[in-house]
This record gives structure tokens, C-alpha cells and sequence, in this order.
């Protein structure tokens, strides 16, 4: 393995995108975890052409973009992958045909595809202080937990969904790849609905706040998850994000308030506490408490959840529902390397979420130093020895494939068995 500069391993630098194309050949050799991909995307081979019927699409050097790429075995995807080392590989549906088929074909149509999610950083640009645009700390990175926990209970209970892979997207995001059959199985209406009934805000329009509207009673799924994010709230936004600490803050907070009225006299009451967020909520919670109390019935209704709305306008996942909706749309896959920060996209534990630091997420560099300085420490036990120990277990990035591991256990547990039955009915005449 060529030198990187030294073996040892150092703290993280900088990444140069410009050596990119130099290193991926290394790590789709050496640490990208071809047999366990294969045995995702082939589930089994529980269902006829699963796997030979699915699109990939590579993204190379230069922006080329290769899509209906298809496959007949792990070898020769395996094969495919190190000889172009492709800077991105999307994951598409699986079609009636093989997508390499498709040309002079009209036939083609997508007939399953995990239900995924996405989920960006910079859809909540209009709220957090922090960073903005592509950058993420671990400040901001706690809407990203609370996202992944709210969506995560959701589609456990709500819809009986078992098996979510949630994967750090490498930059500024998370993904959610839910592999259940039920769901893979799903058409675009359902998907569609699911989405919806998933997604909370409704756009405020440029310059403000998206907002939630609670009607008559709060829905079951929206009182849980409420109950995630509200113990959370002055943490994440009072103190971290400093939300209502200037002017445009409280005017994006007044602007959630659908009465002009009542949006003056608040404004009188947070003048006395200006520049402070806790001081600025405490007021707002004030307000409607004592609105409450006043015996005014009517008045009070149309408030009656406006806390709970504001709450959640301000922490509820921030959907891109077209990702969720659209069958054949193409999501990157785990862990490809992301041209720009050379961050590895990750699975992660949605349960331990709060935990995961973005910032610390391995690049391919630190992988391949990481090798390279194993390997050199465990020479006396000889070359032999070493070479059985699997590259990606020397590495930072084993956790992940860990996760990862355990994810298709438990998935693979559904089909045990059903492709013996498959490949017994092709034999009958």
C-alpha cells in the first residue's frame, strides 16, 4: 500500500478533494464492504431478480454520470466498482427488467425500492445561528439527532417498519433506508401519503419560520413527538442556537402568532427583555398561560396549542418529502466517500444519535493511515498473520460496519429459508 505521507496516525487535517481520485481505488479495494452490501441489496435472493434488477448509478471523475447500471453477481459488482472507482454511487429502485436492458425498451418501470428518507442541514438555515449552507458542528448537529428520533418512533409504531438503516450522508445530512418488504413494496401513492402524514411544517414563506398548526386535539404521532423534542427545546434553541437573542429572531417567533393584536402587545413584553432568549420565551409561555387564565374561552382557543406549535415549528424533522415520495429516486449509497469533505457516509445508531460527532467522522485518509499504522505495528506477528484480519476492522470506520452487520442480521432473519422455496418453484415444470 503506497505511503500517505507517514503511517502515523494524526488528528484530522483538512481534506483535499483533489487526491481523491488517487485514493479510491485503495479503499474500494481494501475497506469498502462489498460482501455486505451484496447481501443487502440482494436480500436473500428471497425474491426473483432482486438483485440482477436493480439500478446503480455511478458518478466518476469530471461529473460524468453513468446510470442503469445493473448486475448479476457480487463479483461482478465488486468488479465494476474498484476498476471505475467511482466518486459517488447511487442506489436506484428495482425494475421489471434489467436497467442495462432498458434502451429501446418502454416497458421499464420500477417495481420496488426501500422507502428513504433525507434529510438536510440547510433546511434549517432559517434557524439555526450556529453554521449555515454545507458547514455542521455539533451544536446543529442536535437537530439531526432529534430528527432521527422522532422519524425512527414513528415509523416504528406508527407503521410497524423493523429494519431502518439510518446513515450519516457524509456533509451536512442523515438518510433513512427502511428495507422492510412491506415498505420496499409500497407504490408512489402510499409512499406519498406516508410523507405527508410524516412531514409536520408547512412553509412560512421567505424570511420566516415554518410553522405547525395543531387543530381541535393533538394526533397521537404529533403528541409523541412533541414529548421528544420539548425536554430538548431550551437546550437546543434558547442556549445553543440563541434563537430569540436578536431582533430577526423574535420577529420570526412573532410571525408564528396569527393575530396582530396579540402580536403587538408580545412585542411590548419582550422589549423589557431584550437580547434574551430564555427571557423572550419565558414571556411567550407567560402570555398564553395568563390568556388561559383570563376566562376569555374564545380568545383562547384559537392559542390553545400555540406553544406546542411553536415548539415543534422550531425542531421537527425538516423533510425533503419529493426524496420520500419518488420511487425511482436515486439516493447515495452507504458508505460511498463524499467528494467534498472525504467523510465516509456512515451508519449510526438511532438510539444512541445524540452521541454521534459529524465533526469526527472518519475521511478516507484516516482510514488508509489508519491501516497503514496497524499493519506496521503488528509486523512481528508476521505478514500472514496480519493479512487475515479484514482491512475495515484496523480502521475507525469498523463501528459502522458493526452497525451495519447487526442491521442485516435482524433483516435477514425475515427471509431465512424463502430462497431454497424460490429456487425450488423455478425448478417445477
Amino acid at each position: 500500500m503506497p505511503e500517505l505521507e507517514d503511517s502515523t496516525v494524526k488528528p484530522k487535517a483538512t481534506f483535499d478533494p483533489n487526491i481523491l481520485q488517487d485514493l479510491l481505488p485503495l479503499y474500494y479495494k481494501r475497506l469498502f464492504p462489498h460482501k455486505q452490501f451484496y447481501r443487502w441489496m440482494s436480500y436473500g435472493r428471497s425474491e426473483s431478480s432482486v438483485f440482477s434488477n436493480r439500478e446503480f448509478s455511478f458518478t466518476l471523475q469530471d461529473d460524468i454520470y453513468i446510470r442503469y447500471q445493473s448486475f448479476e453477481t457480487q463479483q461482478e459488482l465488486e468488479r465494476e466498482i474498484c476498476s471505475k472507482a467511482p466518486f459517488k454511487i447511487d442506489i436506484g429502485a428495482v425494475y421489471n427488467i434489467r436497467p442495462k436492458d432498458h434502451r429501446g425498451s418502454t416497458a421499464i418501470q420500477p417495481v420496488q425500492r426501500e422507502l428513504v428518507f433525507d434529510i438536510d442541514m440547510t433546511d434549517y438555515d432559517d434557524i439555526r445561528t450556529c453554521c449555515n449552507e454545507a458547514n455542521v458542528c455539533q451544536l446543529c448537529w442536535k437537530f439531526m439527532s432529534i430528527a432521527c428520533r422522532v422519524l425512527d418512533e414513528a415509523l416504528r409504531e406508527d407503521f410497524g417498519f423493523e429494519h431502518l438503516l439510518w446513515v450519516f450522508s457524509g456533509r451536512r445530512g442523515i438518510h433513512c433506508w427502511v428495507s422492510d418488504k412491506a415498505a420496499r413494496h409500497l407504490d408512489t401513492a402510499a409512499r406519498s401519503a406516508i410523507a405527508m402524514y410524516l412531514n409536520l411544517l408547512i412553509s412560512g414563506g421567505e424570511g420566516t419560520a415554518s410553522r405547525v398548526i395543531i387543530h381541535d386535539e393533538m394526533h397521537h404521532s404529533v403528541r409523541r413527538a412533541y414529548r421528544i423534542v420539548a425536554p430538548l427545546f431550551e437546550e437546543i434553541c434558547l442556549v445553543d442556537q440563541n434563537m430569540f437573542g436578536k431582533p430577526e429572531g423574535v420577529r420570526k417567533l412573532l410571525a408564528l402568532v396569527q393575530d396582530a393584536s396579540v402580536r403587538a402587545e408580545l412585542e411590548k413584553r419582550f422589549k423589557t427583555v431584550a437580547n434574551d432568549s430564555k427571557g423572550v420565551w419565558k414571556e411567550f409561555v407567560a402570555y398564553f398561560d395568563e390568556l388561559r387564565m383570563s376566562g376569555n374561552s374564545n380568545r383562547y382557543r384559537r392559542f390553545k396549542f400555540i406553544v406546542e406549535e411553536v415548539t415543534l415549528a422550531f425542531t421537527y424533522p425538516r423533510l425533503d418529502i419529493n426524496v420520500t415520495k419518488g420511487f425511482n429516486h436515486l439516493l447515495k449509497s452507504p458508505f460511498c466517500v463524499h467528494p467534498k469533505t472525504g467523510k465516509v457516509c456512515i451508519p449510526f445508531n438511532p438510539n444512541i444519535a445524540s452521541k454521534f460527532d459529524p465533526t469526527d467522522v472518519p475521511t478516507i485518509i484516516d482510514l488508509l493511515k489508519e491501516v497503514n499504522a496497524f499493519d506496521e505495528k503488528n509486523t512481528v506477528e508476521g505478514e500472514e498473520n496480519r493479512s487475515k484480519i479484514k482491512d475495515y476492522k484496523k480502521t475507525s470506520m469498523f463501528k459502522g460496519t458493526v452497525i451495519f452487520e447487526e442491521f442485516l442480521r435482524k433483516l435477514e432473519q425475515t427471509f431465512k429459508g424463502k430462497a431454497a422455496a424460490l429456487s425450488d418453484m423455478k425448478m417445477e415444470f
